[in-house]
């Protein structure tokens, strides 16, 4: 956990509004919903109610200040942001509620008439959530602090010190994106692409290695875009990690496939710290459907790009998002993404059912699928996507490779991953967490695998 310095206060409400008084420390609580992107920010906004002198507790627990960072990619994640607020002011009805990220700053007008909600802060604000919570404390007037997006916006400075995990670290190094996908609203919520400067990457990778992370895993909205506004290209950022003195290993987040070129995956591979797991986000395995999301590739170059990957990495794995029961998507389109997954045997894919999010071309589409259609797509392609996710596991058996153990389970096995994330767990005694060691892969599961220390 942050450490937890300086002034100290508590919370007294007092009609609409609250008072701070010297009586002790105020209690700050968190909950994150979404991506990687946004567990970042959190961490960040944690460092700074810390600093400040909040003690950082449980979102479950009572607090004084409940802090909610928002995701809006589906409808269902506006209904449990909205389940959220509620059930922390049932925990304490005096507490101040702020909440930030993509649910305001794409829909204002909606998150105004959350009237539990005290602070609204839009998403590329987030590091003035503690500014407002002081000011609110201040005198009690709701704060409204959604700025609209623009082109000249540029990426806001964050600096992580610490995460609650002990070997990996995430740094966000770029926001927004341009891509527009039938689908998604997340362009509205996120705005233009936009870059963390190379000489602010390093500061912080400097950090992070001297406080002894081995590993960080570099994500973004849409990470392939990153460099395009600054003058330089993701495969940049990833050098400039490789090479950082104390890092062992570099991870990307989720990529699009197109900025997968020849020249870039030959300077992927010539970074020994580099980790091959390339997580390529499909979304379906048939052309007709691609186009009506509006994707940019079909599955022809795909299947080459995945081919290249295995032919220029040692066993790399390849990771993925597939939604099923897009709008107008016939049986027959259906079985041809079904047929697709199937061949190109995902590592692991993250399979889910469209669903209709206002405000996006997709939810005005004709031909709009039922929940049990959905639902019966979903499961047949889980059961094909599960299937060669076993096969994957069972290909690591009897490889040698090096796992970065992360964790003990309850069962006394060390758990940690390979470079290709593959999770692997071994029953020693001593402590092996943020150690890397070369393991024997012995055998597999459905989940994992297992193995020996060499």
């Amino acid at each position: 956990m942050i450490p937890k310095t300086g002034t100290s206060f508590a919370v007294s409400k007092q009609g609409t509004g609250a008072a701070p008084e010297k009586r002790g420390t105020m209690r700050a609580a968190f909950y994150t919903l979404g991506c990687k992107v946004n567990q970042y920010e959190t961490q960040i906004m944690m460092q700074q109610f810390a600093a400040y002198g909040y003690d950082i507790v449980e979102s479950s627990d009572m607090a004084d200040v409940y802090v909610i960072n928002s995701c809006t990619v589906t409808a269902s994640g506006d209904k449990k942001t909205r389940q959220i607020i509620h059930r922390m002011k049932r925990q304490n009805p005096s507490a101040v509620i702020a909440m930030t990220g993509c649910f305001p700053q794409a829909f204002p007008k909606e998150a105004q008439q959350l009237s539990e909600v005290d602070i609204l802060v839009g998403a590329g604000e987030k590091k003035k959530v503690l500014e407002s919570v002081n000011q609110y404390l201040k005198d009690g007037k709701r704060i409204v602090q959604i700025t609209p997006h623009t082109k000249e916006e540029r990426f806001e400075q964050m600096h992580a010190d610490s995460f609650l995990e002990r070997t990996r670290a995430f740094i966000k190094i770029q926001d927004g994106c341009e891509h527009y996908c039938s689908y998604c609203i997340i362009p509205y919520a996120r705005g233009f692409n936009r870059s963390k400067p190379l000489d602010e990457l390093k500061l912080e990778l400097y950090d992070l290695s001297a406080k002894g992370y081995k590993e960080v895993v570099l994500v973004g909205i849409d990470l392939s875009s990153y460099g395009k506004d600054i003058g330089c290209h993701l495969v940049d950022a990833v050098t400039l990690a490789c090479t950082t003195e104390g890092i062992e290993r570099v991870r990307l987040g989720s990529l699009e496939p197109l900025m997968l070129t020849d020249q870039n995956l030959e300077i992927l591979a010539s970074l020994p710290k580099f980790c091959p797991q390339f997580h390529l986000s499909l979304q379906s395995g048939c052309d007709a459907t691609l186009k009506r999301m509006n994707r940019h590739y079909d599955t022809a170059f795909y299947r080459d790009l995945s081919a290249r990957i295995r032919q220029k990495f040692e066993n790399p794995s390849i990771t993925t998002d597939i939604m099923v029961g897009f709008p107008g998507e016939t049986q027959e389109e259906f079985e041809q993404s079904l047929a697709f997954a199937k061949e190109i045997g995902f590592g692991k894919a993250h399979v889910f059912a469209y669903s209709v999010r206002p405000g996006t071309r997709a939810a005005k589409m004709p031909d709009q699928l039922t929940n049990h259609q959905k639902e019966e797509r979903s499961h047949q392609m889980v059961q094909v996507t599960d299937q060669s996710r076993r096969e994957f596991l069972q290909s690591q058996v009897g490889l040698q490779e090096s796992v970065l153990f992360e964790t003990e389970r309850i069962d006394g096995m060390q758990h940690g991953y390979t470079q290709n994330y593959t999770p692997v767990c071994v029953k020693v005694q001593q402590e092996l967490c943020g150690q890397i060691h070369d393991v024997k892969i012995t055998g597999a599961t459905d989940d994992y695998c297992v193995g020996e220390i060499i």
